[in-house]
């Protein structure tokens, strides 16, 4: 055998190793500069899901269970008026007034569950009204806008005279409702003066409806919203509109997430 067909041979073992070598090389090389960006502390707290997106995770505080209103007061004080049916659900007593969380919160992830009557009674903001105010200022509008026309920044999902939800996802009267909410704290400069305002989104059964948008201010019905200096956790208050038609909205399924 010729000395040239054996040194070919070699020559292309010889740098097929060289290759492998230098593609170990360049791949430890990528590992290390990719070492640089990875971070592993803190390690996030273990949080376990509930089994349904109705169910409440493990660090969730639970508002209401379809048990008792133990979480509730009325607004401002003393027992809330409102009643607690056979099926779990909360129904608004007319008359009776708004009921808030004995705890404050800031910013917030909340789950609620909500259904207007069967029966319709009334039109407009007069069919099937509440409403969910974050810090006892900031309201998401609960209302049946199935088929019911009526101011656009007044409708379910609406924050209330502030911003149109971007679709109108509502479910039929009687049937229940969900939102799941992120709802960010405003924060304030020590004269008062907003500093950061608060910001929100909401999904309505599922569907995307306000997408971090800015609250520009407390909920006002008449008059321009503005912001006025509170503590940095204030109660969750559900509305007792009394304008619903005679027939009042349930609610159930409360949870609430402290951020």
């Amino acid at each position: 055998m010729k000395k040239q067909h054996i040194l070919l041979p070699l020559a292309i073992m010889v740098c097929g190793i060289t290759q492998a070598q230098n593609r170990r090389i360049n791949m430890d090389s990528l590992v290390q500069l990719s070492k640089k960006t990875e971070v592993w502390e803190p390690v996030p707290a273990k949080v376990t899901p509930g089994k349904t997106t109705a169910d409440a995770p493990s660090d969730a505080i639970v508002l209401f269970n379809g048990k008792d209103m133990n979480a509730f007061q009325k607004k401002g004080g003393g027992a809330p008026g409102w009643k607690v049916d056979k099926d779990g659900s909360l129904t608004v007593v007319k008359s009776s007034g708004d009921v808030e969380t004995k705890q404050g919160f800031g910013s917030c992830q909340l789950h609620i569950e909500w259904k207007s009557p069967v029966l319709i009674a009334g039109s407009g903001q007069s069919r099937g009204n509440s409403g969910i105010f974050f810090m006892g200022e900031y309201e998401l509008q609960v209302l049946d806008s199935y088929e019911n026309p009526t101011y656009v920044n007044g409708q379910a999902a609406s924050i209330y005279k502030q911003h149109i939800p971007l679709v109108n996802a509502s479910r039929k009267p009687g049937e229940w409702q969900t939102y799941d909410v992120i709802f960010t704290a405003p924060q304030f400069y020590g004269d008062g003066t907003i500093q950061t305002p608060a910001r929100i989104t909401v999904f309505h059964n599922g569907v995307l409806v306000q997408n971090n948008v800015e609250i520009k201010g407390g909920t006002e019905w008449i008059g321009a919203p503005s912001y006025k200096k509170h503590k940095d956790k204030e109660p969750l208050i559900l509305q007792d509109h009394g304008n619903d038609g005679g027939n009042p909205m349930s609610y159930r399924n409360i949870w609430i997430r402290e951020l």
